[in-house]
């Protein structure tokens, strides 16, 4: 009966009666702290405090249990035990509350006996219209209203900044390290939340409960993991259409591959691989740094997504030429260049009275950390049609005297090319002062290369959440190859010729469409490397040496993989071509479809170079992906070498990709080597699991 996320954003984050259940008599402890900080942050709405063992909590009257309560709270926060947070939350199903927030913990975290709990948690708010925060939840805080529904520590401090971000976070205590980080930086928030562990409203839903808030202005999200993609999804199309920006970090970049199936692919392609074709998918821009987490929603906000790849053309201005060197080199490193004015630019400062040597960055020295000086190289900066985003390295100014050239970044803010400013020294009020101007300002060269680099590589969103939805619950079954390159070619993958010939009948004559030397391989439902299990024998010159070839195919897949063959796959040998590439596809559990492509045959696992999209693409993004591969540059006529034919292995690609359209109970997709020619590309073998 639980209602549509859509009117979950008053009783969320601006409820005019709240109810504190499990609240103590100490504030200083964590039962305690929602009274007090709600008090001091000025929330105008009505407080109740539930306690039973208790007629007061900290002066003020306790009522034994919800139905005592002179009215029905918007929403509910709950401090007890797990069994004592699943009998408040029959309550106020029973009660009709609209949102319930649970801190407890003891569900899912906590095993068989956990998930039963959680499963009675959900069950018991879906009596009535009550969605629940949690459970594990540190909380939900709108500064704006003054609603302190956390037991977070951080929040003890008063004035809590108060801005346009909204951040959601399955780790509990990132709220409140974000409030703090972001204090007297000039960065404030339109809401938090500590989503939990998501047994019923998940970070998507609570997220897209608040787009048409008109003063969230933007997002950043902490992830651990990508649980309820399809509700992130959901958000993700939403926030597109509203022009709403979204940084997200998520954890768990490290190289270690998950177990997924039996191809290359699934190792390939890997949690993280997934979750970034996902992101990129969604139009979110993703940081690898936490303090970014912080500090590129305001750059995000001046720099709209792209609809394919850019190159952006950055200029550095500075009056410290070592800070400058330290910030051209972070960009570098995340594959951003920086961009030196042209002659005539340079010509045009110097007449300004903003003179800069002949340079990579437009160095003003020491002696140009003036107002006038700074504001006039800006502005011919800015004006030259020369730049996508202008970068100001500060100097000791920044700290000392930022009423200058702090003060002329400032002022530069409102102009079509954005600028943004890195100080050197710490310099809180100048980071103060840059982004009440509506000028991005960043702590660290580290996090200012960051957000540039994630605010350019931002897309256009493109997902199709309906796409993350699979065939249901269904047992994976491996085709044989025979099988699974006729499902490739009905997409259009291209694949070798073939035919299947039974073991028992070699003795007996045969025509193959196609003439000698071929391969011989095992033709089972049960091999899925046949190369490993000795089910592959290349260069046969001929029928007898076919029927021997068979026969030992027999013999060693038996031995190896204790499999019986009772038939053979012959294909022609092919000239070796220019390259070999893998092209695969897989249904991720959390991020819905996604195509690979790497280097191809034994090599693909070795080197792990792959690009991952979700799927399906287009030709575009599949010509993206054969430029991010590095082992594919040979394809593109490497030394003077004739090129392979890139059209041809960018059709394949997008063909393999349809799967995700045409074939929707397919689990997973291989084909590994496609052999890429001076013309066309061809699979020489395939491998397809199926949900059936």
């Amino acid at each position: 009966m639980n209602q549509h996320p859509a009117g979950l954003a008053a009783p969320l984050l601006k409820p005019a009666t709240v109810a504190i259940v499990g609240a103590s008599d100490d504030p200083k402890k964590t039962t305690g702290r929602p009274q007090r900080f709600l008090a001091q942050a000025g929330y105008r709405g009505t407080a109740w405090f539930v306690n039973p063992r208790r007629e007061t909590v900290q002066g003020e009257r306790a009522y034994p249990n919800l139905s005592a309560l002179p009215g029905v709270p918007d929403h509910v926060y709950v401090m007890t035990g797990a069994e004592a947070a699943v009998e408040t939350v029959a309550e106020c199903a029973r009660l009709g509350v609209p949102v319930v927030t649970v801190l407890s913990s003891g569900f899912a975290e906590d095993g068989p006996e956990g998930r039963d709990r959680e499963q009675r948690l959900r069950d018991a708010a879906a009596l009535g219209i009550t969605r629940v925060v949690g459970p594990s939840s540190l909380g939900v805080v709108n500064p704006r209203d003054g609603v302190m529904l956390t037991g977070n520590a951080a929040f003890g401090e008063p004035d809590t900044p108060r801005g346009g971000l909204f951040v959601a976070s399955q780790s509990g205590s990132v709220i409140g390290a974000m409030v703090s980080r972001a204090r007297g930086r000039g960065i404030g928030f339109a809401g938090l939340v500590s989503v939990g562990g998501e047994a019923d409203l998940s970070l998507g839903e609570i997220c897209l409960s608040t787009l048409d808030d008109p003063e969230i202005t933007g997002y950043a999200l902490f992830l651990e993991s990508l649980r309820h993609a399809g509700a992130l999804a959901d958000f993700a199309a939403a926030a597109g259409r509203a022009g709403k920006p979204v940084a997200v970090y998520k954890l768990g970049r490290s190289d270690e591959a998950a177990a997924l199936t039996v191809s290359h692919t699934g190792a390939l392609a890997g949690e993280d691989s997934e979750a970034e074709a996902f992101f990129r998918a969604c139009g979110f821009a993703r940081v690898s740094t936490f303090e970014g987490l912080v500090e590129t929603p305001a750059l995000l906000e001046r720099i709209p997504a792209a609809a394919g790849p850019r190159t952006p053309r950055v200029g550095v201005v500075t009056t410290t030429g070592g800070g400058a060197a330290i910030m051209v080199d972070q960009l570098a490193l995340r594959g951003v260049s920086v961009c030196g004015p042209s002659e005539k630019l340079i010509e045009r400062m110097a007449k300004a009275g903003a003179p800069v040597p002949h340079s990579l960055i437009a160095d003003l020295g020491l002696a140009g950390a003036r107002h006038d000086v700074v504001s006039a190289a800006l502005r011919e900066l800015q004006d030259s049609g020369e730049f996508d985003l202008v970068l100001f390295v500060i100097g000791s100014s920044a700290r000392l005297n930022p009423e200058l050239a702090v003060q002329a970044l400032a002022d530069s803010g409102g102009h079509a090319v954005p600028v943004v400013g890195f100080a050197l020294p710490e310099a809180p009020e100048a980071a103060e002062l840059l982004a009440a101007s509506g000028v991005p300002a960043f702590r660290t060269p580290e996090t200012c290369a960051d957000a540039i680099a994630a605010a350019f590589s931002r897309r256009v969103a493109t997902i199709v959440p309906e796409r993350l939805i699979g065939p249901g619950a269904k047992e994976p079954v491996l085709l044989d190859e025979q099988a699974s390159a006729e499902l490739l070619t009905r997409v259009g993958v291209p694949t070798a010729p073939s035919i299947a010939l039974k073991t028992a009948s070699l003795d007996d004559e045969f025509d193959l469409p196609f003439g000698f030397p071929v391969v011989v391989k095992a033709l089972s439902d049960q091999l899925a490397h046949k190369s490993d299990a000795g089910g592959v024998v290349l260069g046969v010159a001929d029928a007898d040496e076919l029927r021997a070839a068979a026969r030992r195919i027999i013999a060693e897949v038996a031995e190896r993989a204790g499999v019986d063959v009772d038939r053979v796959l012959v294909q022609p040998m092919v000239s070796p071509g220019v390259g070999e590439v893998l092209v695969g596809y897989r249904r991720s559990p959390d991020a819905g479809p996604v195509v690979v492509l790497s280097t191809g045959g034994v090599q693909a696992e070795l080197y792990g170079d792959s690009a991952v999209r979700l799927a399906p693409v287009d030709h575009a993004t599949a010509a993206e992906m054969v430029d991010e591969v590095t082992g594919l540059a040979v394809l593109k006529g490497f030394r003077g070498k004739p090129a392979g034919d890139l059209a041809a292995l960018t059709g394949t690609i997008v063909a393999m990709s349809e799967l995700a359209v045409r074939e929707p109970e397919v689990l997973e997709a291989e084909a590994n080597p496609v052999l890429v020619g001076h013309s066309g590309a061809v699979a020489l073998d395939a491998l397809v699991t199926v949900l059936r």
